[in-house]
C-alpha cells in the first residue's frame, strides 16, 4: 500500500484530502500540531486506515526529527504522496501588521514547505516516484488586500514550486500546486459571504471535497505529465 502524508490533515480541507486519499487506497499519515482530538476524529472517519504524526511544521528540528523516526519505524515504506496542506491566516493592513503575524505565518505556509519536503526527497529520489501537491490559494496568485502575509507565503510557495518541478521531474516526481479560492472551513468562517459570493462567477463558496477530488488527480497516474502547474479551483473567481 502507498503511503501519503498531508500536513495540517485534521480539520477542513485537510481532513478532506485525507478521507479522499483513504478512498484511492492510500495508507494516509495525518500530521497535526495542537488540535489531537480532530486529529483522532479525522482517523476515526477513514476507520482507522491510517495514522496520526504530530508536529508543528514551522518548526524545522521537530520537523525533520518527527519524519526521521517515522522513517527509523517504516524502514520498508516510503512516503510517495505529499500533501503540503498546513497553513494560517493572520490578517491586518500591512502598516498595523505585528512582527509575529508576518513571521508566524511565513513560517507556518512557507518555511514548512521547505521543512517538510526536503527531508522526504530522497527517498523519492531513490524509488524514482513521488507527488507532491501544495496546497497555496487566490491570495497567492493575485494578492488580497489585508493579506499580505498569507499572499508573499502563498505566493512564495508557488514560485518554489514551479522551480522544484524542473529540478525533480526526470526523475519521475511531480510537483503541483494547488489554489483555492474561497471554500467553506474554519479559515472563511468570518468573512463576508453574502459579498463575496457576488464577485464569484458561480455565485457560492466551494466545498473541501471539490479541492480534495483535485488533489486526488493530481496524486493519480493519471496526472504523472502534469508538473510545475498551478491549478485553481475558485468558481471562476481572479
Amino acid at each position: 500500500m502507498k503511503t501519503a502524508l498531508v500536513t495540517g490533515g485534521s480539520r477542513g480541507i485537510g481532513r478532506a484530502i485525507v478521507e479522499t486519499l483513504s478512498k484511492d487506497g492510500y495508507h494516509v499519515i495525518i500530521n497535526y500540531a495542537n488540535n489531537e482530538s480532530a486529529a483522532k476524529e479525522t482517523l476515526r472517519a477513514v476507520s482507522g486506515k491510517g495514522e496520526l504524526l504530530c508536529f508543528d511544521v514551522s518548526n524545522r528540528e521537530k520537523t525533520v526529527e518527527a519524519l526521521a523516526n517515522w522513517a527509523s519505524a517504516n524502514p520498508n515504506e516510503y512516503i510517495e504522496v505529499l500533501v503540503n496542506n498546513a497553513g494560517i491566516r493572520n490578517d491586518n493592513l500591512l502598516w498595523w501588521m505585528e512582527n509575529e503575524q508576518w513571521d508566524k505565518v511565513i513560517d507556518t505556509n512557507l518555511n514548512s514547505f521547505y521543512n517538510v519536503t526536503k527531508p522526504l526527497l530522497k527517498d523519492m529520489l531513490s524509488h524514482k516516484s513521488g507527488r507532491i501537491v501544495n496546497i497555496v490559494s487566490l491570495s497567492g496568485v493575485k494578492g488580497l488586500p489585508g493579506q499580505t502575509n498569507y499572499s508573499a507565503a502563498k505566493g512564495g510557495v508557488i514560485a518554489a514550486t514551479k522551480a522544484l518541478a524542473q529540478e525533480i521531474g526526470r526523475k519521475n516526481i511531480t510537483v503541483n500546486a494547488v489554489a483555492p479560492g474561497f471554500i467553506h472551513t474554519d479559515m472563511t468562517s468570518g468573512l463576508p459571504e453574502a459579498e463575496l459570493r457576488k464577485m464569484i462567477p458561480l455565485g457560492r463558496f466551494g466545498n473541501a471535497d471539490e479541492v480534495a477530488s483535485l488533489v486526488s488527480f493530481l496524486a493519480s497516474g493519471k496526472a504523472a505529465y502534469i508538473t510545475g502547474q498551478v491549478i485553481n479551483i475558485n468558481g471562476g473567481l481572479y
